[in-house]
């Protein structure tokens, strides 16, 4: 592409992007998500970026793509329907207004039988898509729809592919975690399921959305959200005038630096290098529940178990009713062979399951910064190399399956001279101030903050490896996979699709999640020289599951075309 093409660059044009293929056999294809799908990554997270790009792509291919969303949007009118809300990169997007079912899946945990069927629900989809003349729907998550829409869809002629980016169909926690804090290993025919998550009243919550919203479309978002704030304000004042609660401490309430009398001169009795700022905890800091720590094996254990077909009560009759329903897809497509293998092993018919593995445009932008660099055939850090410390990252988000409270107990057990070999940057989305003030007695952690696409294409020039210290069976995730575009070296819990990915020692080191002692007992190794860092091109060498958007697109797109030609 010229200088001149870049700088007219739209993105909202297919014929912009030279090279890219053009269809002369164009579909009328519908992706189904709760997400807005122009929110991308920053609502719905990585399940929705995977959903928008995609349909980018078959856009700019030449195909007719919609998006449909349930679960997330009310208003006053007593019925259900379904609206436009927008045209985003040539993708024409609507939501399902007023769905018995509500999105993301927290909001529905009770919300069983609505769940399970909606006929009503389900027969509004199917005219819709009728009247569009879709070829094949790809649902992405079925939060805020009834389970049983597929089988509505299916018996209709439609092909259904589905991608499941997490364990939804079997687990409405989604997560196959018990609680969010540790691995469900049993459910117990649905019995572990009663206390997993606070109960809602799912009812409530849509009346909620109805009268919320309706103020929101009148006064707009800002003024809403300011009258939201106002009240959570006077709320905590009442308690605190009640005596519920302990008033709020006043602003920079913490002890005077203890070395204050020093002044320029460090105290020997300081010198194991940590900052005392004085800060303590306080009521409205978030308490975090422990996470437990799971096995080395735990995904051989899982996939060996028979108990989890066992039911006992309606959430056990819920998974049935998810397995049942995610069967009746013309094809399952998730990402890595392990959450393939979990939903075989719970019912799913095999033949009818594909891996097909994320491709991302930003992802393509990594691996080009990489291999364009001057560097890219040398080791980022060697164990001798006294210039600098060794860089490693956490991206991501602080919510508790992602373990940024894993990261911040192994930067606490490391001896103080590895550590101080060390450089942690932490970039993550979310309330991060209890786990910064934790970690602030270690100058050798920085915070940034939350980061965009942009800024991520950019940060690969900040850290040397990348860690993961999930605590649940992630799918395929996208952290990981930007790690490895990057060239960057992986220290990862080993757990879930990861595996797949990791080729230990030549792309990373891998440990058993919510072991805090073993993560630092990685980031030690590779500190003290036991294993050396490789250079990007030997990481990209050691990949080999790495896939390019364009080819991500066109797998999609072919699959399509199969399923349309000899519908199953």
């Amino acid at each position: 592409m010229s200088v001149a093409a870049t700088a007219d660059f739209d993105p909202r044009k297919a014929g912009d992007v030279v090279g890219w293929p053009k269809t002369d056999r164009p579909m009328r294809i519908a992706l189904l998500g709760w997400a807005r799908l122009s929110f991308q990554g920053t609502q719905g997270s990585g399940y929705n970026l995977s959903a928008s790009e995609l349909a980018t792509g078959l856009a700019m291919s030449g195909h007719s793509v919609f998006y449909l969303a349930s679960g997330r949007k009310y208003n006053l009118v007593p019925w259900s329907y379904i609206s436009k809300t927008e045209t985003w990169r040539g993708v024409e997007c609507h939501d399902l207004v007023n769905s018995p079912n509500l999105s993301p899946a927290f909001y529905n945990f009770n919300n069983l039988r609505a769940e399970a069927g909606s006929q009503r629900q389900s027969t509004l989809v199917l005219d819709w898509l009728i009247r569009l003349q879709i070829h094949v729907v790809h649902i992405h998550s079925l939060e805020g729809f009834p389970l049983g829409l597929i089988g509505t869809l299916r018996n209709s002629g439609i092909a259904v592919v589905v991608t499941p980016h997490n364990y939804w169909f079997a687990c409405p926690q989604v997560d196959l975690m018990r609680g969010e804090t540790s691995l469900c290993m049993d459910y117990q025919g649905g019995k572990s399921c009663q206390t997993c998550l606070k109960r809602r009243s799912a009812r409530g919550h849509r009346l909620k959305r109805r009268f919320g919203q309706a103020v929101e479309g009148i006064i707009g978002i800002e003024a809403s959200g300011a009258m939201r704030r106002v009240a959570m304000t006077l709320q905590a004042r009442v308690q605190e005038l009640v005596g519920k609660v302990a008033p709020a401490p006043p602003p920079n309430a913490r002890l005077p630096d203890p070395e204050a009398a020093a002044g320029l001169e460090p105290q020997s009795a300081f010198d194991d290098g940590l900052i005392r700022a004085g800060l303590a905890s306080e009521r409205t800091d978030r308490i975090r529940r422990p996470l437990a720590k799971a096995a080395i094996d735990s995904n051989e254990q899982f996939l060996r178990a028979d108990h989890h077909l066992t039911v006992l009560n309606e959430y056990g009759e819920r998974r049935t009713a998810g397995m049942a329903a995610l069967g009746r897809a013309s094809a399952v497509t998730p990402p890595s062979d392990f959450v393939r293998r979990v939903y075989v092993r719970l019912g799913l018919p095999e033949e009818r399951s594909r891996v097909v593995r994320l491709g991302q445009p930003h992802f393509d932008q990594i691996n080009r910064r990489a291999r364009r660099s001057p560097y890219y055939g040398q080791s980022p850090w060697h164990a001798n190399d006294t210039s600098r410390p060794l860089r490693l990252a956490f991206l991501g988000a602080m919510r508790p399956s992602k373990g940024i409270d894993v990261l911040a107990e192994a930067i606490g057990l490391l001896p103080t001279r590895v550590r101080q070999r060390c450089q942690f940057h932490i970039r993550a989305q979310g309330f991060d101030w209890p786990v910064r003030k934790k970690l602030s007695v270690y100058p050798e952690v920085a915070f940034g903050g939350g980061y965009d696409i942009l800024q991520l294409i950019g940060e690969a020039g900040e850290y040397d490896v990348g860690i993961l210290p999930h605590v649940w069976f992630e799918n395929s995730p996208l952290v990981m996979l930007e790690h490895l575009h990057a060239g960057k070296f992986v220290i990862s819990s080993r757990m879930g699709g990861v595996v797949e990915w990791i080729d230990q020692p030549r792309n990373g080191l891998l440990f058993a999640g919510g072991h805090a002692e073993q993560l630092a007992a990685c980031i030690q190794r590779l500190v003290n020289g036991e294993v050396p860092i490789p250079s990007p091109r030997e990481i990209h060498e050691a990949t080999p599951l790495l896939t390019s958007y364009p080819q991500h697109v066109q797998e999609v797109e072919s699959l399509y075309r199969g399923l349309i030609a000899s519908p199953s």
